[in-house]
């Protein structure tokens, strides 16, 4: 039987293993806004770890003079992250790069593994994401405060569970080929929405859908009259409408306090945005008194800040009022889709400019004006997006499956209740 051993984290990665860039007073350094560059070194904050992936992408970059000046918050390929302030507990190793390191935010340490022999780095990333583990970083941060913390003397002192390192190596990669096939979907689907978001936007924003010849409408002299309502020129033969007359709306009402429960009593609730995943809303809470009802499948709009934000419901459920549910009235799902998407495009278009939207009242939304296309049109983008969409979707429910097995299998691999043959 294999021999699991305790010991401390500060015994297995290098001394030098660090929190925060600082400067020679000790004091933290986080770049300003001006600084910040369209490429480079990859500063990476704890908003841009999450499901266990790095966003070298979407992150903000310094340049390679910058961060030499840094005396702290290199991180290199293989490294172990982990979010330490405010946000607590989000995990990642960093991936390979096209740079020769990283730097990281004060919310963020990393970890490098002293000896490769005597722990796997999956090992240690997966042993963080334990829930004992989880709920020991909180405690010792003494977390329910917004100013949660726990620095590294503390990281450091905290106590690890270890088998041989050839058990950890097998517990590290199946829990790691789970996480790498459902960031693989993840991606996948980006691709697959920014497919059809684009192709919206050539349809029925820049008019460029296809003419009886199949040349581009508005761009091959398409014939545009002006609307009085949209105040602006739209193709003939389109019109305008009201949302409330393209799609079913429901607007959430939030059931008693009292009635709420985790055990799976009643009926599933999602309350407002902080329910949202990438795709589906993660289901948290049950409600014994449910008043206002949206089906799978439906979108699921935020209409109190942020407004805008939307996810699709993969069941049936309740919806607080945080959130409106809406499906088309002419089965056009995949056009109403794209048409919020194009909304949230406008809220946020006015955040920027000032005009906080701190919540949509029924009227307002109700009444969003849309360029409406021929039925003709909206029937071919309906055949093209539905596919994507279908892929989407059935790419989703996988990934449902999958972090269920992850989280199912995790605390038995990492307590030695089961192991891989």
């Amino acid at each position: 039987m294999n021999k699991w051993r305790k010991t401390t984290i500060g015994q297995l990665v290098v001394d030098n293993v660090i929190e925060a860039p600082m400067d020679g007073n000790h004091g933290e350094i986080h770049p300003k806004g001006s600084d910040f560059v369209e490429s480079g070194i990859p500063f990476i904050m704890a908003s841009d770890i999450e499901n266990s992936v790095i966003d070298l992408k979407g992150c903000k970059f310094i340049t390679k003079c910058q961060a030499d000046n840094l005396r702290k918050g290199f991180s290199v390929e293989g490294d172990v992250l982990l979010t330490h302030k405010a946000t607590m507990g989000r995990t990642a190793i960093v991936p390979k790069l096209d740079t020769d390191y990283v730097m990281l935010t004060p919310q963020t340490t990393y970890y490098r593994v002293k000896n490769k022999k005597v722990l796997n780095n999956k090992f240690l990333k997966y042993f963080f994401d334990c829930k004992p583990f989880q709920e020991t970083l909180k405690l010792w941060a003494g977390a329910g405060s917004t100013r949660a913390y726990l620095g590294i003397t503390g990281q450091l002192n905290l106590a690890i569970r270890l088998p041989g390192i050839g058990v950890q190596e097998k517990i590290g990669a199946v829990l790691a080929a789970l996480d790498a096939k459902i960031d693989l979907n993840n991606r996948i689907n980006v691709e697959l929405e920014a497919m059809a978001k684009t192709l919206y936007d050539y349809w029925f924003v820049q008019f460029d859908f296809p003419d009886e010849i199949g040349k581009p409408y508005k761009s091959s002299g398409g014939k545009m009259v002006y609307n009085d309502i949209l105040k602006r020129e739209i193709p003939e033969g389109w019109g305008d409408k009201q949302l409330c007359q393209i799609a079913n709306i429901t607007m959430g009402q939030s059931p008693a306090g009292s009635s709420f429960n985790e055990l799976g009593e009643g009926m599933i609730f999602f309350q407002g945005s902080t329910d949202f995943g990438w795709q589906f809303p993660s289901i948290r809470q049950y409600t014994t008194e449910p008043a206002r009802m949206a089906k799978r499948g439906d979108v699921l709009l935020s209409v109190r800040a942020p407004v805008g934000d939307m996810n699709i419901t993969h069941v049936d459920c309740c919806i607080g009022r945080g959130l409106a549910a809406l499906n088309s009235k002419d089965g056009f799902d995949g056009f109403l889709f794209y048409v919020l998407k194009y909304f949230k495009q406008i809220f946020a278009r006015r955040n920027s400019e000032g005009t906080t939207f701190g919540s949509i009242t029924k009227d307002d939304l109700y009444s969003l004006i849309v360029a409406y296309p021929t039925v003709g049109l909206l029937k071919e983008y309906d055949k093209i997006v539905s596919r994507y969409n279908d892929m989407v979707f059935k790419r989703s429910m996988e990934n449902l499956y999958l972090t269920r097995l992850r989280d199912w299998l995790l605390p038995m691999l990492m307590n030695g209740q089961v192991s891989v043959a």
